[in-house]
């Protein structure tokens, strides 16, 4: 049962953090259209970073379920 609100709290985290990053970097494109590659190429760089942790939080629950 707490591995499942584990995963649940971090997939909810992940995705909160992505759409707050996406609203975010919509918003400065539409402010600054000719920075466009710029933000793009951050915003994929942090989007990466925060599926990274929300898969490394899937092989900690599952390392949980499995070893304890």
């Amino acid at each position: 049962m707490a591995s499942a609100v584990a995963i649940g709290l971090a997939a909810l985290g992940g995705g909160l953090g992505m759409g707050i990053a996406t609203g975010k970097a919509v918003e400065s494109i539409g402010r600054q259209p000719e920075a466009e590659s710029k933000i793009r190429t951050m915003l994929m760089l942090g989007l990466v970073f925060i599926e990274t942790a929300i898969i490394y939080a899937l092989l900690v629950v599952i390392l949980i379920i499995f070893v304890l």
